[in-house]
Order: C-alpha cells, then structure tokens, then sequence
C-alpha cells in the first residue's frame, strides 16, 4: 500500500440493536433477525414451552416482546444474532390476572 492511499475501517461495534420489531425488520441484518427469530420458535416449540388452550372469558392474556441483541466476538465483531420472545409479566396485575408466585429455588446440598 502507497503512503499516498489511506484505509479507512468502519467498525461495526457502534450499531446498536433493534429496539422493536418495526425496526428489525428495517434493519440492515433482516434476514439474520428473521433467521434468528425462526431458531427461537422452533426451539419453543420442541421444547414444548406453552400448550395452546381456548381463551376463557375475562381472561386476559399476557402480551410478548422480542428483545434482540447481536453477540459479538473479542475483536467486536458480530458472532450472532439472538432474538428472544418474552412475556410481558409486568402487565398483569396481582389478584386480577395471577393469585400466587412461584420462585423456584434449589438446595445446596441437594444438587
């Protein structure tokens, strides 16, 4: 390379990932956003997470978000693309939607 010519390096570290699904899907890596998507719905799906039942009345079922993040390596390039589906708990209400919680907690000594 010539002391005339320059490289420039544009790192990818600074893209920040999407914040909804409207903006994956104008994202520059869609097809690695959908691609991710389709893992975590398979994955959800083989490993038989929810059972699909009618919806009684006065039962308000909880919503759901996709939260992506783009892993990276050492050197901050992108490895990966995760996307992953969770609940939106905090919209439920105690006593309306949910009587009791749940927290499981392992023993010490029994593991």
């Amino acid at each position: 390379m010539s002391l005339t010519k320059t490289l420039t390096v544009i790192s990818d570290g600074n893209i920040e990932d999407p914040l909804t699904f409207k903006k994956t899907m104008e994202d520059v890596d869609k097809d690695e956003w959908i691609n991710a998507m389709n893992l975590e719905m398979e994955s959800m799906y083989f490993n038989s997470i929810w059972d699909l039942i009618d919806r009684h009345d006065g039962v308000k079922p909880v919503g759901c978000k996709w939260i992506y993040k783009r892993k990276r390596g050492e050197d901050g390039q992108v490895q990966t693309f995760r996307a992953r589906l969770v609940a939106k708990g905090y919209t439920q209400v105690e006593g309306v939607d949910y009587e009791e919680t749940f927290l499981p907690i392992a023993i010490l000594k029994s593991i």
